[in-house]
């Protein structure tokens, strides 16, 4: 079997994670996989059982800057280990291929270790591919020198770009402005969604919920969008007094403690808000909510195109810049897909409304909108683009 390194490094939520995992999971099936992640620890995500994970010492952001939690290194002597951990694992596996997820369309912060590796690489295994993996919308509009580093690295290191969208819905050309100086391959993979299973145990996941609409409540990783959790636990009463409910609410495993507790307290005594921490569950749980009120960043989108559940999203960026969920939001509510509410009109008694009003719309068929099958088509794909066989249309 080919060998593949994948590169995953997330640097304040867990999006990147999630949807790399999923790939990695198709790509086992096909090779020998080694999954590189260098961020924290996240209690109750699992990794994939057949494949070799390699940890490096942890490093994330906050404000803005690199910071090792509770480490006994500083953030200089980290760097140095992570990027001699790269090289001395590369000579190990002696990869045919190796994925870096989001780079060079972001991680630049990460060049410390990525430009080391990859002309590591380059200088001593000149046949192995080097491929970026790249979400549906990069996020922000580059500035023109950044757009320059952008192109100038994926032309002189990388063979093949990832594009992980169903070209129905979003090109590359329509994320990335100077799409015609790119000289790699560039394949529209389809959506990477998580596999529905279809089998859900309903009543022993929502306690209490006879004969009432379940309302499914998550933020992601937690880092931001706290303010729609505090929004819909405030508009429960106004929602009781119409609808009886259930709240279900994940918090993400990064948001802080004193923020969930501020949540705990909103809810009080009411059994019908239920808040938890993180659950490997989510897809099923909106499987069978009537309702889910998130974020929209990618996975979470992918979650409500692949159960066709109803939706409110409210888009909010990391920065003001950052236009990613938006852009997302509103082809998606153009479509009918979804709901939103724009954060600057986050109130209980707006969001209330439109709970009341997206359970009286009938759901539509969303399934077959979208190609969801990202992470096969990528395996399969990349099956034959390292056999050197034809080339898998996919675009």
């Amino acid at each position: 079997m080919k060998k593949i390194m994948f590169y995953c490094q997330y640097l304040s939520g867990m999006g990147h994670l999630v949807r790399s995992s999923q790939i990695v999971r198709s790509l086992a099936n096909y090779f020998q996989v080694y999954f590189i992640t260098g961020g924290p620890e996240i209690p109750g995500f699992e990794l994939p059982p057949q494949v070799e994970v390699i940890k490096l010492p942890a490093l994330w952001l906050e404000a803005g800057k690199f910071t090792v939690g509770d480490s006994l290194f500083g953030v200089e002597e980290v760097k140095a280990a992570r990027k001699n951990l790269l090289i001395a694992e590369c000579d190990r596996i002696q990869p045919d291929c190796l994925i870096t997820e989001f780079f060079p369309f972001g991680r630049h912060k990460l060049l410390f270790e990525l430009i080391p590796l990859v002309e590591h690489l380059k200088a001593t295994s000149p046949n192995t591919k080097i491929v970026s993996s790249l979400r549906d919308v990069i996020g922000k509009e580059s500035e023109p020198e950044e757009a320059e580093t952008i192109c100038n690295l994926m032309n002189e290191y990388f063979d093949l770009l990832l594009f992980h969208a169903d070209a129905k819905f979003q090109k590359f050309s329509d994320s990335f402005a100077r799409y015609r100086e790119i000289k790699a391959e560039v394949i529209h993979t389809g959506f990477v969604t998580q596999p529905a299973i279809g089998n859900f145990a309903s009543a022993n996941m929502w306690d209490d919920a006879s004969g009432k609409i379940k309302i499914l409540a998550s933020i992601g990783g937690g880092r931001i969008g706290s303010e729609v959790l505090e929004t819909l636990i405030e508009s429960s009463a106004i929602l009781s007094q119409k609808l009886p409910h259930v709240i279900k609410i994940f918090t993400g495993p990064f948001l802080p403690v004193e923020k969930v507790a501020k949540l705990r307290k909103l809810a009080g005594d009411r059994s019908h808000i239920q808040i938890e921490t993180y659950t490997s569950q989510l897809l099923d749980y909106m499987n069978t909510a009537d309702i889910s009120i998130s974020l929209s960043g990618y996975n979470t989108t992918m979650n409500i195109l692949s159960t066709g559940v109803r939706a409110i999203v409210v888009p909010i960026g990391h920065e003001c810049q950052d236009k990613e969920q938006l852009h997302r939001t509103q082809k998606l509510e153009k479509l009918g897909i979804v709901s939103s509410i724009c954060p600057e009109d986050l109130s209980p008694l707006h969001l209330a409304e439109k709970v009341i009003n997206c359970i009286q719309i009938k759901i539509l068929n969303n399934l077959q909108k979208f190609d969801l099958q990202g992470s096969e088509n990528t395996a399969i794909f990349l099956q034959k683009f390292l056999s050197k066989a034809p080339a898998l249309s996919i675009v």
